[in-house]
């Protein structure tokens, strides 16, 4: 069994989302873990667990960055990390599906990610790296981040679908 550690000088966990529907803000997570494991060289068999703490989240705005940690979105201090635990990993014909559960704040559901391997590589300090890149897309508010607003237009501040990218490099135990 091959267990890889996540390299987080090397990874970015980033959300989109929607702004006043005519541009589109970019967070992150600073503070994060993942680990997987898998027998086969393909990966069909890997497990992987991610963590994010939630207070490290990013937007470049502190004003903003605060909201999201209050009680209108994750409920931070009540709830400090989002996690993700996978169920399966399955090849398709440009690459592979990530399927799993994500929690945050005390709602978990089933989510799917589409999942490109970039490769494996020794780097110069003899260190096997595994590097992918994964997308998928949720809804906020079915897992309780529910605030809202309306412009005085009727047209929504922040969107119901946020898009996650994971640009993520593993190094082997």
């Amino acid at each position: 069994m091959a267990t890889y550690k996540i390299d987080a000088a090397h990874s970015d966990i980033i959300f989109k989302v929607k702004h006043l529907m005519i541009t589109t803000v970019t967070g992150q997570f600073k503070t994060f873990d993942a680990t997987l494991t898998t027998d086969k060289d393909d990966f069909s068999d890997a497990v992987v667990t991610f963590t994010a703490d939630i207070n490290s989240v990013d937007t470049r705005n502190e004003q903003r960055d605060g909201h999201l940690k209050s009680d209108d979105f994750f409920a931070a201090e009540k709830y400090p990390e989002l996690k993700f635990v996978s169920s399966s990993v399955s090849k398709t014909g440009d690459g592979l599906v990530l399927k799993g559960d994500l929690t945050i704040r005390d709602v978990t559901k089933p989510i799917e990610l589409k999942a490109d391997y970039n490769g494996v590589v020794v780097d110069p300090w003899g260190q096997t790296k595994i590097g992918f890149e994964a997308e998928g897309k949720i809804k906020r508010k079915e897992f309780g981040l529910g605030w809202d607003a309306v412009t005085e237009a009727g047209g929504v501040v922040v969107s119901d679908d946020v898009k996650l990218q994971f640009h993520v490099q593993f190094v082997k135990q």
